[in-house]
């Protein structure tokens, strides 16, 4: 009889294990992006590859001294506009100055929310500091949205998993 009784609620503890996050039988997979083609005008897609209705674009850009270190010699100035973008909170897209092979001299993350302007046509400017500024012949933008990178399984087995963005591009990375 004791038996019975505890084979009959065995079910039921298995559930509330199970229900409550201790159990073995959990399953969590994280997944990475994979880095999407750079260029001067890209449309921003989220970590799982849709497009979010966002345009970011490199305007223009010089080289010139930082204003407030002109002694560190010439940088990298750029005009950047997200199209499409909400002003407090919005998608950011990895910024490199490349040579003529498209390699990466210097990266940076720019954040629409960090841009001005009217009706979701937000625009900015940023500084890309880079060791050999004659070897720069462009500024390009990763289309993978940078601003939001959740838990991974190994943070948060529960909650976490799922989609993430690539890695931010950084100097060396070929585009």
């Amino acid at each position: 009889m004791f038996t019975a009784r505890v084979l009959a609620g065995a079910p039921l503890a298995l559930v509330i294990l199970a229900l409550s996050g201790c159990s073995s039988l959990w399953s969590c997979t994280d997944t990475t992006a994979e880095r999407g083609e750079a260029g001067v005008r890209v449309q921003i897609e989220d970590a799982s590859g849709r497009p979010l209705g966002v345009t970011a674009e490199v305007v223009d850009w010089r080289l010139e001294p930082h204003p407030q270190v002109p002694a560190d010699g010439s940088q990298v100035h750029f005009h950047y506009r997200f199209d499409g973008a909400q002003e407090i909170s919005g998608p950011a897209v990895d910024a490199c100055a490349v040579d003529k092979e498209r390699v990466a001299l210097g990266c940076q993350t720019v954040y629409s929310s960090e841009a001005f302007g009217p009706d979701g046509d937000l625009t900015g400017d940023s500084w890309l500091t880079v060791e050999h500024p004659e070897q720069v012949v462009g500024v390009l933008l990763i289309p993978n949205d940078q601003s939001y990178d959740g838990r991974t399984c190994e943070q948060d087995i529960k909650d976490g998993g799922g989609p993430h963005p690539p890695e931010p591009a950084s100097m060396g990375d070929q585009l």
